[in-house]
Formats: C-alpha cells, sequence, structure tokens
C-alpha cells in the first residue's frame, strides 16, 4: 500500500482549509498535488480541470438548481407561516407546544424547500420571538430550531440524496427518496420527545387548545403547500417523472402558488432568481471540485487500499459501521455536506456493499450522520444561521444543543443497525 498519495492529500487539504482557502479550492489544490505524485504537472492541470468539467456533466444534476430556486419562491411565498399555523393547532397545547411547533414546521418547510439553512432562517424568524415571549429560553429556541432543520435533507425532495446518487454511481434516486421518511420522522419525533420533557421541567406556558374547526382551516390552508410533496415524490415513485423534471414541476407549482397567496410579486422574481444562482454556482462549484478529488483517489487506488485495511481490522459489520460513523461524525464537523458526500462515498460504499449493506440503506445513514455536522462549529452552516436569526452566541447555544446531538445520534445508530427503518417503504414499492 503507497501511503504517499494519501499523505499529500489529506496534509493538503487540511492545511488549506486551516489557513482559511474556500472549501472547493481546498479540494481542487489538493486533488492537483496528489497527481503530482504520479504524474507531470501539465497532464496533472489538464487532468483535474477536465474532471472538474465532466463531473458536472449529468442529467440528474439539474434537479438540483431547480430545487433550489423552488426552496427559495417558497422561502418567499408565505408556505412557513401557513405549516407554523397547521403546526400549531396540532401540538401547541402540549408542554413545549412551540417548541414541538419548530420540529414539525421544520420538518415539513425542509422537506418541501429541500433547503436546511432556509427551513432555519423561516422557522427562527417566525417562531423565535413568540417563543421568547411565552417564557422560552432564546439559546434553547435555537438549538431546537438548528437541529430540526437539518431534518429536511434526509426527508425528500433532498438536493444532497441526489448528490449521493451521482457519487454511488447511480443508486435509485427515486428509492433513496422513500427511504429517507421513516429514518427523517423518527428523529423529529425523538427530537420533539426530548423539547416535550426539557419544557415540563422547566414549568414552560401551554398554548391553547385548538377545535376540530380550526384544525380543519389551517389543513386546508396548509394544503396547497403539502400537495408539492404529494406531487413531486408522487410522480418520481409512479414513474410520471424523473427527479430532474419533478424539480422543475416543483418551480412552477411554487411559483403558482406565491402568486396565488399574494406573497411573490413580478418585481420580486430578479432577486429570487439572482439568490438562486448564486447558492447554485457555489454547490456546483463544490460538486465539480470534489468530483476532481474522487476521480484522483480512484486513480491512486486511494479507496481500494482504505477498503483493505478497514477490513483488515474486522470483518463484523456492527463494528465497520461504528467506525464509519465515527469518522462521518467527525469529517461533519470540519467539512460541509455536499463534498463529504462526494468525497467519502467512494471510500467508504465499496466497504459496506462487501459486507453486504445496501446502497440506499447507506446512503441515509450517510446524510443523517453529515446532518449532524451541519449543527457542529466551527463549519456548520446551519448552527450560524440558527444563532444569527436568533441573536444569541455559539458559546450559549452549545449547552441546550448538547442533549438534542445526543438524541440526534441515537437516531443515527438505530437507523444503522434496522436496516428495515430505511428499506421498508423503498422494498415495499418495488424499488
Amino acid at each position: 500500500m503507497d501511503y504517499l498519495p494519501i499523505f499529500v492529500l489529506v496534509f493538503s487539504f487540511v492545511f488549506f482549509l486551516s489557513i482559511g482557502t474556500p472549501v472547493a479550492w481546498s479540494i481542487s489544490i489538493a486533488s492537483l498535488l496528489t497527481m503530482l505524485v504520479s504524474i507531470p504537472l501539465l497532464p496533472s492541470v489538464t487532468t483535474v480541470s477536465q474532471r472538474m468539467g465532466t463531473g458536472l456533466d449529468s442529467f440528474a444534476l439539474l434537479a438540483i438548481p431547480f430545487f433550489i430556486l423552488s426552496g427559495q419562491l417558497m422561502n418567499k411565498g408565505g408556505i412557513a407561516h401557513r405549516l407554523i399555523a397547521f403546526a400549531k393547532t396540532l401540538v401547541g397545547a402540549l408542554p413545549g407546544g412551540l417548541a414541538l411547533i419548530n420540529v414539525i414546521g421544520a420538518m415539513l418547510m425542509g422537506a418541501i424547500a429541500g433547503s436546511a439553512m432556509a427551513s432555519a432562517s423561516a422557522m427562527g424568524s417566525i417562531l423565535g420571538p413568540e417563543m421568547e415571549k411565552e417564557g422560552y429560553s432564546k439559546e434553547f429556541g435555537a438549538a431546537v430550531n438548528i437541529t430540526s432543520s437539518t431534518l429536511g435533507l434526509v426527508i425528500p425532495p433532498s438536493n444532497v440524496l441526489i448528490v449521493y446518487s451521482l457519487a454511488s454511481g447511480g443508486v435509485s434516486i427515486a428509492a433513496l427518496f422513500l427511504a429517507g421518511y421513516i429514518p427523517g420522522i423518527l428523529t423529529g419525533l425523538f427530537l420533539m420527545v426530548l423539547a416535550y420533557f426539557w419544557a415540563k421541567k422547566k414549568k414552560y406556558k401551554l398554548g391553547e387548545r385548538s377545535s376540530l374547526k380550526n384544525v380543519a382551516k389551517t389543513f386546508f390552508a396548509a394544503l396547497p403547500s403539502l400537495l408539492l410533496l404529494i406531487i413531486v415524490i408522487g410522480g418520481i415513485v409512479a414513474g410520471v417523472f424523473t427527479a430532474t423534471e419533478a424539480s422543475a414541476v416543483a418551480v412552477l407549482y411554487t411559483l403558482i402558488l406565491g402568486f396565488v397567496y399574494k406573497e411573490i410579486r413580478t418585481r420580486d422574481l430578479p432577486k429570487i432568481l439572482l439568490e438562486s444562482s448564486i447558492t447554485t454556482a457555489v454547490v456546483m462549484l463544490l460538486i465539480g471540485a470534489s468530483m476532481s478529488m474522487s476521480w484522483v483517489m480512484s486513480y491512486e487506488n486511494i479507496p481500494q487500499d482504505i477498503t483493505t485495511s478497514l477490513l483488515s481490522i474486522s470483518d463484523n459489520k456492527i463494528i465497520i459501521l461504528l467506525i464509519i460513523n465515527l469518522l462521518l461524525l467527525f469529517v461533519g464537523i470540519f467539512m460541509d455536506m455536499t463534498p463529504a458526500v462526494l468525497i467519502f462515498t467512494p471510500i467508504f460504499l465499496p466497504v459496506v456493499t462487501k459486507l453486504g449493506i445496501d446502497p440506499v440503506h447507506f446512503g441515509i445513514i450517510m446524510v443523517l450522520n453529515l446532518s449532524i455536522g451541519l449543527c457542529t462549529p466551527p463549519v456548520g452552516s446551519v448552527l450560524f444561521v440558527g444563532v444569527g436569526v436568533a441573536k444569541t452566541t455559539i458559546q450559549k447555544v452549545i449547552k441546550p444543543l448538547i442533549p438534542l446531538f445526543l438524541v440526534m445520534i441515537f437516531a443515527l445508530l438505530l437507523v444503522t443497525y434496522i436496516p428495515a427503518l430505511s428499506m421498508w417503504l423503498p422494498q415495499l414499492f418495488n424499488l
């Protein structure tokens, strides 16, 4: 086993990250330096550049800019208010009602918008002040918002699951989307149980019980927004359209919905399109750079060497999955989710498939695991958004975050070691 390419890749990547180089550039430079171990400068530069370009040449990736645009349209289109009103009628009268509303609202908003940051921003700005009025601590409200906002990355439609499909060599997007429902909802339920007992212990104020009439009224107000999930996921599973075509349908549907709700006007569209373009450019640069690194690792036989090394430690599925989970939890602290999925899928997927683990199941494990990293410093993007919206500091939020982290890790272990949680729905639909 040649350790030099691994050493150059890891050391250069960590070095450039540590001096503040943007992630995409750190990945690209590290890939180039690793190639220089084997071939001269000009072919190395040409190969890395070419692989960045060809890495983006995928029809499936067209879904990402469309889902980003539909998420922006939803964020501006008044959908969050209607989802929160509906959630309030369901759980508002329970202990910790506003925290439970935050979890349910974030799950629905995250699933519909497909963006953890959009969910954290919308839920935090709407529910944060209301929670403070009811006596909730600002830090507890922010912690609940931060952790629950990541669930939309597991519950479909999810851009990250599309990225995993690309990185894994074409695992069915429809199967991944269905596989994410139970793990995402289960994790949300665990967060709600913890919030319920925390609120009971702190004796937070109870909300008013809603009448059936009010539940029905808010449900029908939120129904057009909820229908998007049925249209997108139902269309993909039924084979009416592909994930890419579904993303375009989502844009058209949310645009019409925004005009119907009178929350979006024609003059708002240039700004929405610009914000979507900026986010898409950042994501696509990360994907292109990460795809080039994945190719370089394959060229240097790094995934095969790591597979051999891991399997030499143990051939026990439980031990190997525990090691991979620990490594991914560590990676999630320092790396954003998209490059982490693209870089580590080719490394760990051969290991788990040799142990008989389904690639769909492993995709959910990986996304749920890395979602936890979005809530942790120093790179946790959702953490920064949640703290910024709540107008507090990371140091103050860490204490209430810790029990929520532990609950998410417990859910991760259940999903890891009980494959049926991920695989039941795809198998039910023969996917």
